[in-house]
């Protein structure tokens, strides 16, 4: 017996919209940046490096976006999430290879369905979730 089982994921054309509504409003912030999005697998469908963005922060904002599409919230949940797990979970969780436990990365959803993750890293944690939801609100969606 086959079973079939329809994946939502985002479009090329929405995960460049949404690095470039992140990279937008790192500009009006003052900031340089990496951006990058990824489908429902955790596979990088996007991706944008200001000019003088940290190269360090390549792959945390690959990390943030991987980490939110595989869990389902923001990176900055994280602090909350692991305060009700034992002093083994919380040490041991945030040490897991891509797991990223700071703000900047977001789950993607269209109409309930999880369709990626975008993250981004260069700033502060604030102003990184600021350029995310920026990317998020650039394809129309909400956080």
């Amino acid at each position: 017996m086959q079973i079939a089982i329809a994946q939502a994921t985002i479009h090329w054309e929405a995960a460049n919209a949404a690095v470039t509504g992140a990279v937008r409003q790192a500009e009006a912030l003052g900031i340089r940046v990496n951006v990058a999005v990824v489908d429902t697998g955790g596979n990088l469908m996007a991706f944008l490096r200001m000019p003088g963005a940290f190269l360090h922060s390549i792959d945390i904002a690959i990390d943030k976006a991987y980490t939110a599409a595989g869990f389902g919230f923001p990176t900055s949940a994280w602090s909350e999430a692991l305060q009700s797990h034992s002093p083994a979970v919380r040490t041991g969780l945030p040490l897991r290879p891509r797991l990223v436990a700071f703000g900047g990365g977001l789950a993607l959803r269209n109409e309930g369905q999880m369709i990626g993750g975008i993250g981004v890293s260069g700033g502060s944690e604030d102003e990184d979730e600021r350029c995310a939801r920026a990317g998020v609100e650039a394809i129309g969606l909400s956080v």
